[in-house]
């Protein structure tokens, strides 16, 4: 080769590779920019947030949110709240679309599909979790990794009308109780009602219920450990035929009223507009039923058979998307959210009891009566609590669709028990598949 040649090749490799070297550089200074712009305390930063709940936690939340606006002027909140129904719905579209809210309210039955799928952050070691329950940390693991930071203790039990059945003169629900006796008070009760108000709701069509009398019955979870089918049917043709009973004699309220039931509503709760006398419920649900008449309900841990039925689990938690644009700034939040002071005075026992101790300690001095409420069915639980089993991936299209799908085919007696629990089978494999 040519000098000149040579001269014009050695001219092109080094024109070649300072552009490389400029691209590379311009990547990396575009990176370490982004960086900087998501962890900046100067930089503006606008998070989308979602969550579902009763207007107290809603209005909790938005004062919380307006608190972490003034520490950090930068930081601006796009809100997305809501009630339960259709919230799951809107956030499968949204995900499947890489384009959910920043910072998430997650339910432990959702959360190993949203994880397992990618759509979340993996947040092991970016959260400071100091002080808080090592058990309630772990239920936010998939595969050993930290996807949900929970935000509250919680407990299931069930939640009843003291100021009717006190004027009734009957026996109050104590800890301790068993399911025959909640049976036997229900068809003491209803008697003694009026027309179109019944003692007990119709809870054939609740998953999380019959699990507790499947747990109570020393049958197990009603999903294995390995994800697998395990309602025991049994037990589950006895609790249906049991609630086919109550349904005929007036106990529990006809097929098309219960599925009116809406959480929260004050003319669809079938507890709140007074059609039923006792339901189901969570402890981090309980501000929400009191805010809307003071006073006139109790919670009790949930009735118990040969073992206990009620369990512990975290009262929903914050995820973050895996396609969030400011993760940094998500976890931060999330950080705010459960140990600062000024915070959990505001947020009280709005999502369960507070899962920083030393919050949960100074707000334990001051709690409202609805507060101490929710702290007295937690530890009415903790004792004999059952271990908490969120299900495996699809579980939460099962619990709170396919489940109520079929069950509500049983009470309007549209589908006998034996072919609704094959197709329960049927539906159960479908989802989690």
């Amino acid at each position: 080769m040519s000098k000149g040649k040579l001269g014009k090749w050695m001219v092109l490799f080094i024109a070649m590779f300072l552009s490389v070297g400029l691209a590379a550089c311009s990547a990396s200074t575009t990176a370490k920019k982004e960086e900087a712009a998501s962890s900046s305390d100067n930089s503006e930063v606008k998070l989308r947030i979602a969550w579902w709940g009763s207007q107290e936690r809603h209005d909790a939340t938005l004062k919380a949110i307006e608190l972490y606006e003034k520490k950090n002027p930068n930081v601006k909140f796009e809100m997305e709240y809501s009630g339960l129904d259709g919230y799951f719905d809107k956030l499968a579209t949204q995900a499947a679309g890489k384009n959910a809210p920043d910072i998430i309210q997650m339910e432990a039955i959702y959360l190993r599909e949203y994880a397992e799928r990618n759509q979340l952050t993996d947040l092991t070691g970016k959260i400071n979790l100091d002080n808080v329950e090592d058990t309630l940390i772990e239920a936010g693991k998939v595969n050993g990794k930290l996807y949900v930071v929970p935000l509250g203790n919680n407990a299931h039990g069930m939640i009843y009308n003291k100021s009717i059945l006190e004027k009734l003169k009957v026996e109050i629900p104590q800890a301790g109780w068993t399911w025959d006796e909640l049976f036997a008070l229900a068809k003491e009760v209803q008697p003694l009602l009026g027309e179109g108000v019944y003692a007990l709701k119709d809870l054939t069509t609740i998953s999380g219920v019959y699990e507790m009398y499947q747990l109570s019955k020393g049958k197990g979870h009603i999903t294995n450990e390995d994800g697998s089918f395990n309602i025991d049917k049994e037990t589950w043709l006895e609790w249906v035929n049991t609630f086919t009973e109550l349904r005929k004699q007036g106990v529990v309220p006809p097929a098309e009223i219960n599925v009116s039931d809406q959480i929260f509503d004050p003319t669809r709760d079938l507890l709140l507009n007074g059609t039923v006398l006792i339901k189901n419920a969570y402890a981090a649900e309980f501000p929400g039923f009191n805010s809307v008449t003071p006073g006139s309900f109790e919670l009790v841990a949930a009735p118990k058979d040969k073992e206990a039925g009620g369990y512990l689990k975290p009262s929903m938690s914050w995820a973050v998307s895996e396609h969030s644009q400011h993760k940094k700034e998500a976890q931060k939040f999330i950080e705010f959210f459960i140990h600062d002071p000024e915070a959990a005075q505001i947020l009280g026992s709005s999502r369960g009891l507070p899962v920083d101790k030393t919050n949960l300690e100074k707000l334990s001095k001051n709690f409202t009566e609805a507060q101490n409420m929710q702290l007295k069915l937690t530890n009415e639980t903790i004792p004999t609590a059952q271990t908490f089993n969120g299900g495996p991936r699809g579980y939460g299209k099962f619990s709170l669709n396919s489940y109520i799908t079929v069950t509500d085919q049983v009470i309007f007696g549209e589908l006998e028990p034996e072919k609704a629990f094959v197709e329960l089978k049927r539906v159960f494999k479908e989802s989690t598949n």
